[in-house]
């Protein structure tokens, strides 16, 4: 009984310490967020207003809004209200910008699913024949294709893409992420083209969303490959040194058994928060691939507002990236202490 309580008494720790490092971490993001959006030099009262708005309207506007209010009341309000999902009025649209959110949110999901798909399923094999045939041929260029995924910039193989697979050969559809011929007959359900288009059996349909996300996925895709080939390799070569492989080998047991069902099971435990992390940069750093590709995702959204000085949507979108961050991480280490026993008693 009393071994029980002391287990219980230790679960309940360790869950007040995961729920308050969650905290202090979106209040970090809050309290981030919302001086950005005052140290930034762009007035959001003239943004709602405008630059040639009177002088008591622009007052009476900073007084509605709050900025006539101590700054620490301000950060008060604006968590408050950040809490309740009210990021404000977009400035661009005029529509609240959760409901901006809402609506592009789903295409920014769809290309980074997809691109963690397509880096999961190459990068780990990748790693592991890296791994197995370290310091070959096979390693070395496992290892460059890694190192270029880390230094080529984004952007610069995205125009060169373009230019090759759309421009030159015409193997892709043009940037965006449907043809206007099917933009308005199709209607989405979920906001994921291609699972929407599937499940209606519209097949023309899903052809041409294919067609227009398999080159942006595919640049994701190859940037979470190098970082989840990389990863992999190490994790493998950590499994590969260990007494019990060499125990596995004593008994007679195949190398692809060894090396598929012991190793990479291991391996597989730390392997998931890469993989995770990974879907989660890829949804807060996919913003210069919509940018160049046109595709109309939150990091596409956030640009254009930037660049309309429409700061409401900017610190809403980044706010919602922030979120999606912390809670992948969340997940992804509630699986780890679930796969791994030995992490249960930290």
């Amino acid at each position: 009984m009393a071994k029980r309580r002391g287990r219980s008494a230790v679960f309940g720790l360790s869950l007040l310490r995961f729920l308050a490092i969650v905290a202090t971490t979106y209040f970090g993001l809050l309290a981030v967020t919302f001086f950005i959006g005052r140290v930034i030099p762009i007035d959001p009262v003239l943004a709602v207003v405008g630059d040639r708005a009177p002088a008591h309207v622009v007052e009476r506007a900073r007084e509605t809004l709050g900025f006539n209010l101590p700054l620490y009341q301000q950060f008060f309000l604006y968590m408050k209200a950040a809490l309740t999902g009210d990021f404000g009025i977009s400035v661009l649209t005029s529509n609240p910008v959760l409901t901006d959110i809402r609506r592009v949110f789903p295409a920014t999901m769809e290309l980074a699913t997809v691109g963690t798909l397509i880096g999961t399923l190459l990068g780990v094999p990748l790693g592991v024949l890296a791994a197995v045939k370290r310091g070959s041929l096979v390693d070395q260029v496992v290892r460059v294709v890694g190192l270029v995924g880390y230094s080529v910039p984004i952007f610069w193989l995205g125009l060169l893409a373009l230019l090759l697979f759309y421009a030159r050969l015409q193997w892709v559809a043009y940037p965006g992420r449907i043809d206007v011929v099917y933009e308005y007959s199709f209607t989405p359900v979920t906001g994921f083209y291609l699972l929407d288009s599937a499940w209606q059996g519209q097949w023309d349909v899903f052809r041409d969303v294919f067609r227009h996300i398999i080159l942006p996925a595919g640049l994701l895709g190859y940037f979470s490959l190098a970082y989840i080939s990389r990863m992999t390799r190490s994790f493998m070569l950590n499994e590969l040194s260990q007494e019990y492989i060499v125990a596995a080998r004593a008994k007679g047991l195949s190398e692809s058994r060894i090396i598929w069902r012991h190793a990479l099971r291991n391996a597989a435990v730390p392997l998931i928060t890469v993989i995770a992390l990974s879907y989660a940069g890829m949804l807060e750093g996919s913003v210069l691939t919509e940018t160049v590709f046109s595709w109309p995702g939150l990091g596409l959204y956030i640009t254009n507002s930037l660049q309309n000085a429409d700061m409401n949507a900017v610190l809403g979108g980044t706010i919602v990236i922030g979120s999606v961050f912390i809670g992948i991480n969340m997940v992804s280490d509630l699986l780890y202490r679930t796969l791994d026993p030995r992490t249960r008693a930290r």
